[in-house]
């Protein structure tokens, strides 16, 4: 259907929300996976299972975002909007809850954070620009991935104004070369980029796992291919593929994962999938069949999966100190790693309560709008008003 038929780009994409959950829950049951998080098994056998069945999930959790970020942002982007607007809400959806989240590292985990040279750029989101292992992952680990989307919003204007201009029939043609461009930057950091001295936790070096996942201007191509295909969408380009076939693809592509080279499963084998995925479940949206994923319960957990990203990590580490590296037979195990997600869901629900939503509603409208004056592209925003405090897309 093309853009007329659909209102404008006002249409909201429920399932979305909803989806943002699933996603979350993966990255927590990857760094549940991990021996220096949690790992309760005693049942040796079983945790390296657990390990390996969650092994990508962390990458694929994170990817899913920011194709998602790509892929909201273009579909609301109204005009009339200014660019002040913007980077206004934009700024106070993911500043405030991790400077909450930053806080609470400092305060509770402080032995393991070095001083200012490294605490400083993680406050300021900039620490993922730091080719420095003990910078790029630092604090809060999580919080890197915001890096990436500041770099997004702060660019969406201008990708917005090249992607809106692609002529209808070549929108395809591009998500085939942003892709090629994803594959060939991996392709020349594993060819080209040392491999050592090895990390002992992946099997690359420090400067390929910087360049290969953290540094925020080459996971641009991801959020591009979000971009892309809600123009697809909106243009009446959408072949049509169902959400069952998209989750069967998306399928498929973790199985790659989990045999290709280890630098190609962190975002090369999924990125596809994953972009078709969230436009089949938009379609689904527009079309208004069922996806299982509109209900009052499962879009809670998706508004609240932001704060619950940015607490579980600090969760995790509380759990494992009190733990104290005991090991438990498989079924009390699986009780602690769901009492863990549980309480990570509490706590991230307290965080989107008192923090991210009171601002989203206080000052995220800013007072009276006003027109764009400049010819800059219009930025994207929610949908409308009412949704400003709980926005459709999801940052990481």
């Amino acid at each position: 259907m093309p853009d007329r038929q659909l209102g404008g780009n006002r249409q909201k994409l429920p399932s979305l929300t909803g989806l943002r959950f699933f996603a979350a829950a993966l990255v927590f049951c990857f760094h549940a996976s991990l021996a220096k998080m949690l790992d309760p098994f005693a049942d040796r056998e079983f945790a390296d299972g657990y390990a390996l069945l969650f092994s990508k999930a962390g990458w694929a959790g994170v990817s899913f975002f920011f194709i998602l970020s790509g892929f909201v942002l273009a579909w609301s982007a109204r005009p009339g909007d200014t660019l002040a607007g913007f980077y206004r809400r934009r700024l106070l959806k993911i500043y405030p809850n991790h400077v909450v989240t930053w806080g609470i590292a400092l305060l509770f985990f402080s032995a393991t954070v070095a001083g200012p040279e490294v605490w400083l750029p993680n406050l300021l989101l900039v620490h993922s620009w730091v080719p420095d292992l003990d910078t790029f992952v630092s604090v809060n680990q999580p919080s890197w991935s915001l890096c990436s989307e500041l770099l997004f919003y702060l660019l969406f204007p201008l990708l917005w104004r090249w992607v809106r201009a692609i002529n209808g029939n070549r929108l395809w043609v591009w998500f085939g070369i942003t892709f090629a461009g994803l594959l060939g930057t991996q392709l020349i950091i594993w060819a080209w980029v040392p491999a050592t001295p090895r990390l002992e936790e992946w099997p690359l070096s420090e400067l390929q796992w910087w360049l290969s996942y953290n540094i925020p201007p080459l996971r641009l191509f991801e959020f591009v291919l979000g971009m892309l295909m809600a123009r697809v969408l909106k243009e009446g380009r959408w072949i049509g593929l169902g959400i069952s076939p998209a989750l069967a693809l998306t399928g498929v592509g973790y199985a790659l994962a989990l045999v290709v080279p280890w630098q190609f499963g962190l975002n090369v084998t999924l990125a596809v999938p994953l972009a078709l995925l969230v436009t089949a479940v938009a379609a689904a949206d527009i079309s208004g069949r069922r996806t299982g994923l509109r209900g009052r319960f499962i879009s809670l957990l998706g508004e609240v999966s932001f704060a619950f990203y940015l607490v579980h990590y600090l969760v995790l580490l509380a759990v494992h100190d009190l733990l104290d590296e005991r090991k438990f037979a498989t079924p009390v195990a699986l009780a602690v790693l769901v009492a863990a997600f549980a309480f990570s869901q509490l706590v991230g629900w307290l965080l989107f309560v008192c923090v991210e939503r009171p601002v989203m509603r206080r000052w995220a409208s800013g007072g009276k709008k006003q027109r764009v004056t400049t010819s800059a592209p219009s930025p994207a925003s929610v949908p409308d008003a009412a949704d400003e405090a709980k926005p459709v897309v999801q940052q990481v």
